[in-house]
């Protein structure tokens, strides 16, 4: 995993330009709690990215389990910390809002290391699968899967909407999968 620089950039700065667009005060508590965490770990990260990502040989084969709690908020550049915590932003106010703000942040919890879970099975399913050993070694971070947990949720709360993935209207129902895709494609790994 690539170091990544540190200080302000042109994502954070266009970040904190879309916060204050929206405005604080419209920025439910635990959706401005878990912007300004990623945020602060983004400038004084806990650990190096190559200590904080989450990955089968490190977290289960060597028991080092706080990449679970850390991974999920550090970001390997300031364009992944801008595109997480915008969607984090949209998802958040509309979310928080109908959930109220202690089942959200219950929820945020329990997403995050809930993901990491998924994330490794997954990758030992693919070890398992596909006879290659080098899956344990896949190592991330960000906090992409929470949000697509969470896009997951805002479609069951707000059925029959439709979304704008890469200029195509899809029914948000199906949104979150084509999302996911493009994602893949569009910056891998």
């Amino acid at each position: 995993m690539e170091r990544r620089q540190r200080g302000v950039s042109a994502g954070l700065l266009l970040l904190l330009y879309q916060i204050s667009q929206v405005g604080l005060q419209n920025i439910p508590a635990v959706t401005l709690g878990v912007l300004v965490l990623n945020i602060f770990l983004f400038l004084n990260p806990l650990r190096p990215l190559h200590e904080a990502c989450l990955s089968v040989n490190e977290a289960v084969h060597r028991k080092n389990w706080q990449r679970l709690l850390l991974a999920p908020f550090h970001h390997a550049d300031d364009w992944h910390l801008y595109y997480n915590m915008i969607s984090m932003l949209w998802k958040g106010i509309m979310l928080e809002r109908k959930l109220k703000s202690i089942w959200f942040a219950y929820i945020i919890a329990v997403f995050s290391v809930l993901i990491g879970v998924v994330y490794m099975v997954l990758e030992l399913l693919l070890v398992v699968i596909l006879d290659d050993p080098s899956y344990e070694m896949n190592c991330g971070v960000g906090f992409s899967g929470v949000l697509f947990a969470l896009k997951v949720l805002n479609n069951h709360y707000n059925p029959g909407r439709v979304s704008n993935v890469l200029g195509l209207p899809i029914s948000s129902k199906y949104a979150c999968w084509v999302e996911l895709v493009a994602i893949h494609f569009i910056s891998p790994g």
